[in-house]
């Protein structure tokens, strides 16, 4: 199914929760502004499967006061209180970074100001071997250190088996 910005939401359990570990307090230089920051304004595409099933990664991940709005295709949340410079509006994998600066974050910002785990043997609540490939090629570095460039597609796969590449397609999606 299609989701409200275009992409294919996931049917897997979540990932984990959306809560962050320090609510509007900076996490690695990332702050939570009151309104979304547009000055450098990407988005990534992050895939975790685990033992070959996907996760759904939740909405509302960096959003403060998550309020929701009905969509035809889904659930499309926004904030009351603050927006995380990287932060999900829906389930369907999309990471927004919209940021004040351009600067390059990593896959390990976001998961740390989701309040979750990230490395070589667990990613969120989801443990063992972790394969990541970045752009359909193999990542061989932490997936820490994955970087969240424009149109990125992460896949994370936890366990076996490693699940062959799928990508996302952004042309439909307006991102």
């Amino acid at each position: 199914m299609i989701g409200p910005e275009g992409v294919t939401l996931e049917e897997g359990p979540l990932l984990a929760t959306p809560a962050t570990t320090a609510p509007g307090n900076p996490v690695d230089g990332i702050q939570c502004a009151p309104i979304e920051q547009l000055a450098y304004h990407i988005h990534a595409h992050l895939q975790v499967y685990e033992d070959g099933r996907p996760r759904e990664l939740p909405p509302a991940i960096g959003l403060l006061g998550p309020v929701y709005q009905e969509t035809a295709t889904g659930l499309f949340y926004g904030a009351v209180k603050c927006y995380y410079w990287l932060h999900t509006h829906a389930g369907d994998g999309v990471i927004h970074i919209e940021s004040p600066t351009a600067r390059i974050y990593t896959l390990g910002d976001f998961f740390d100001e989701w309040g979750q785990p990230l490395n070589s043997n667990q990613v969120a609540s989801a443990s063992g071997p972790v394969t990541a490939f970045l752009n359909g090629k193999p990542w061989m570095k932490s997936p820490r250190a994955i970087p969240l460039l424009p149109h990125a597609a992460i896949q994370l796969d936890v366990g076996k088996p490693i699940v062959p590449f799928r990508g996302v397609s952004w042309v439909r999606t307006g991102l």
